[in-house]
């Protein structure tokens, strides 16, 4: 039985500042970098296989923070991991997006990646997955419109915000993926209690 562990990229400047960032190549700060150290160090005491990664910095440098702290092997970086394609929004500021195209923006061909479309690039990559490890956890550093996509189709999505480096389990079974843990930020929690 495969599992899947999605982690969602540790903090940027462009999240700091409420920018969409989309497929735009943009860098952890500090913060992000902790975050995934801390959550390397969790990783560190459960068994996890391996770690595919978008191939945007973002995520490959979450993925590296915790493969180095944890041991766990990354296997690859894989372009449908890759966050949603947001077109001419990217970049931009929610009120910068309500001043340019209105308040019905989301509504308008901007150039942004259909809902079809980013489902057909994790059921490939999903497809592969399930046949090349078909017994293993595997972790997949990913962004939050993407992940949060794939758990709408798959109907496990939730009104709570996607956090970064958050853990979110699925379980493959015989009928389809199980949810077993939902944007986990119990490594940052710790922190806080120090």
């Amino acid at each position: 039985m495969t599992t899947i562990g999605f982690i969602r990229h540790g903090s940027t400047e462009w999240n700091r500042l409420g920018k969409l960032q989309g497929q735009l190549d943009t860098d952890l700060t500090d913060e992000g970098r902790e975050q995934a150290r801390l959550l390397g160090l969790r990783l560190a005491n459960e068994t996890w296989d391996g770690i595919i990664s978008s191939d945007l910095k973002r995520a490959k440098e979450t993925a590296q923070i915790i493969s180095k702290m944890s041991g766990i092997p990354i296997i690859g970086t894989d372009n449908r991991l890759r966050e949603r394609k947001y077109g001419q929004v990217e970049g931009t500021t929610a009120a910068e997006r309500e001043e340019r195209w209105g308040p019905e923006w989301k509504l308008q061909d901007l150039g942004q990646e259909s809902d079809d479309e980013l489902w057909k690039r994790w059921s490939e990559l999903e497809t592969e997955i399930l046949e090349a490890y078909p017994t293993q956890k595997i972790l997949l550093v990913s962004h939050g419109g993407f992940i949060v996509q794939v758990l709408r189709v798959l109907r496990m999505d939730s009104e709570q915000f996607l956090q970064n480096t958050s853990l979110t389990i699925l379980l493959r079974q015989e009928n389809g993926w199980e949810l077993e843990l939902y944007n986990c930020l119990s490594h940052l929690e710790t922190v806080h209690e120090q």
